[in-house]
């Protein structure tokens, strides 16, 4: 399990799309549609503008890591990698871990970096950062469990690209990532609580103000918990037939 750690994760930083697509883009979106809705404001009113949308983006650009890990499962399953690694002792499970952990360095090393491009540019306070941590690490274990769970589910590059567009874009809107929560329409309101892009925002925006107490993290951190458990159980029970679907 080890050696497919190490080989996903120099791979993976070798990908230089993957990199524009983890911190260049999210940064630029953030510069950008920090400078068009603070336009003409100042003051408090500017500083909670910055406080929704750097974790915002940081929330709805995390979810783009889903394509990559659909990508690669993919390429390994058509190029008979997959049936390979099934033909060794290693078990299932172990094969999945292998394929995941990668992917959690990844994001919650893109969060970090976020985090702290909001802290350096535009002076964000961090108020509490071990919730901050919590979250994050909480955050990165949903996201990339929903992307195992894609990765064995999807036939296509094409259907992956489409459905974690869906996730992540889909989303951001309905979950106040792209504007306030309470400016939605109340059945979206309601709806948002149902998504985990809703709690991990929420959560990060209490911690970054230093409001957050320790009953406030238990119910976004169970709910991106259970998450990403149900996604790595899906993985679990949808790994025999993607296995069915491998070359060689």
């Amino acid at each position: 399990m080890r050696s497919i750690i190490s080989f996903e994760l120099l791979k993976s930083l070798q990908d230089r799309g993957l990199l524009f697509w983890m911190l260049l883009l999210p940064i630029l979106f953030t510069v950008l549609f920090i400078s068009v809705f603070t336009s003409g404001t100042e003051g408090v009113a500017r500083e909670q503008v910055i406080l929704s949308i750097v974790p915002g983006y940081t929330v709805m650009f995390v979810f783009f890591i889903i394509i990559t890990m659909i990508a690669n499962f993919i390429k390994d399953r058509e190029l008979g990698m997959t049936a390979r690694i099934a033909s060794t002792p290693l078990p299932a499970y172990k094969y999945l871990l292998g394929k995941w952990i990668p992917y959690m360095y990844i994001v919650f090393v893109q969060i970090i970096v976020l985090l702290l491009f909001g802290k350096l540019v535009y002076d964000i306070p961090l108020e509490q950062p071990l919730s901050l941590l919590i979250v994050s690490l909480l955050l990165t274990f949903t996201v990339t469990g929903i992307g195992l769970a894609l990765s064995l589910l999807v036939k296509t590059n094409n259907m992956g690209i489409a459905m974690t567009q869906v996730i992540a874009l889909g989303g951001a809107v309905l979950s106040g990532l792209w504007m306030p929560i309470d400016m939605m329409p109340s059945f979206i309101q309601t709806l948002s609580k149902f998504l985990p892009q809703y709690w991990a925002h929420q959560a990060l925006q209490q911690g970054m103000e230093g409001t957050m107490q320790i009953s406030d993290i238990l119910l976004p951190a169970s709910i991106l918990f259970i998450y990403g458990f149900i996604a790595f159980t899906i993985a679990i029970l949808r790994y025999p037939a993607f296995l069915k679907m491998a070359r060689g």
